[in-house]
């Protein structure tokens, strides 16, 4: 690795914020060691507190059926498929109460783009479980679906955010983000939501005074010059907004999808991806390790390289799992692997507020 390289990743790791072109540098270096000692000087002055943390939620997808026709996805079909579905109350009340009955406070609510269910339709679904959960927080409903309600209810997405918010949101999911360049964009997801309205919907609920995620899905078709301008964009809407509350980077998983013939991405590409997102992105406060598609002993070295949460013990999870990659943790496994990394674990909720006694 060059003086040069070096230099910037100890710059980064005191605090200077990288340039989009020093970001490109730093996306293609293969000193994995030394990234990893900036991302965690970085990590470590953000969270200097010996503990890190997860949370308990469940993935209910409510529905299968999506006319977004993504080239990356295993998971939906189309509305005439033998298996599409969408979940009755009944359904999804019982997935709820199993995820209370393991410890969790929140699920995370997303379905496929359904080419005919409408906005009072997602009011009446939020009210059910508001009314039924009212301690529950429902974070729910990516970009993608946002801009997808509105067009089916010819309402602006604005007022869709509004009235979804006024039946019990609580939080918004960064999915659907993929990569945010337009030219990757066309390529695996032609139907759905561009870069400038992925990130205004963004712009629209945090207005509002929401919070959510960002996210990336990487290692697919994107160049490593298109990751660091996804991360410029989602920097430049932080600075305007503070209103994402984590950054969660993982790798794209390609079994059964359209894509199968690209390379799956391991262990290497995605410690140092991570790594580089944990200097760049220098107005995020938390950054989740995704161990769902790494697995644990991956997960446990992400604490390594800039990440200070381990995401979701995530009871049910069936997009990735779709794909071919099914790793499982319950929360027993989660802590223990917290605690190989050297930390004590805490849980949380979506907001990052801890939710458990200190030990």
């Amino acid at each position: 690795m060059s003086s040069i390289l070096r230099r910037l990743v100890d710059e980064a790791a005191a605090g200077r914020r990288l340039t989009p072109a020093e970001g490109r540098d730093l996306i293609g270096c293969d000193e994995l060691p030394v990234l990893a000692a900036g991302a965690d000087a970085v990590c470590r002055r953000k969270h200097p507190e010996p503990y890190r943390t997860y949370n308990v939620d469940r993935n209910i997808n409510y529905t299968n059926v999506c006319v977004g026709r993504c080239r990356f996805c295993a998971f939906s079909c189309t509305a005439d498929a033998p298996q599409g579905y969408v979940l009755s109350t009944d359904d999804l009340f019982a997935k709820i109460d199993e995820t209370l009955a393991l410890g969790g406070d929140q699920i995370l609510l997303q379905g496929g783009l359904h080419p005919t269910l409408t906005l009072p339709w997602y009011e009446e679904l939020l009210r059910a479980i508001r009314q039924r959960y009212p301690q529950l927080n429902i974070h729910g409903f990516g970009p993608p679906e946002i801009e997808h309600i509105a067009e089916v209810s010819n309402c602006p997405t604005l007022e869709v955010l509004q009235r979804l918010r006024a039946a019990g949101l609580g939080s918004l999911p960064g999915g659907g983000a993929e990569i945010l360049v337009d030219r990757v964009r066309r390529e695996i997801s032609p139907h759905k939501a561009r870069t400038d309205r992925w990130l205004d919907i963004c712009r629209q609920w945090h207005g509002l005074g929401g919070r959510g995620s960002a996210t990336m899905m990487f290692g697919h078709v994107e160049t490593p010059a298109d990751r660091v301008e996804h991360l410029e964009r989602i920097r430049q809407l932080q600075d305007e907004t503070g209103g994402f509350t984590a950054f969660i980077p993982w790798t794209f998983q390609p079994g059964n999808t359209q894509l199968s013939h690209l390379p799956k991405h391991g262990a290497f590409d995605y410690l140092r991806t991570l790594a580089v997102c944990r200097l760049y992105l220098d107005n995020f406060d938390n950054i989740q390790a995704s161990w769902v598609t790494q697995g644990l002993a991956v997960g446990l070295l992400a604490l390594r390289f800039g990440a200070n949460d381990m995401g979701s013990v995530m009871i049910e999870e069936n997009v990735v799992a779709a794909a071919g990659t099914r790793f499982r943790a319950d929360e027993a496994e989660i802590r223990r692997a917290i605690e190989l990394a050297g930390y004590r674990p805490r849980r949380r909720d979506v907001f990052y507020r801890l939710r458990d006694e200190s030990r």
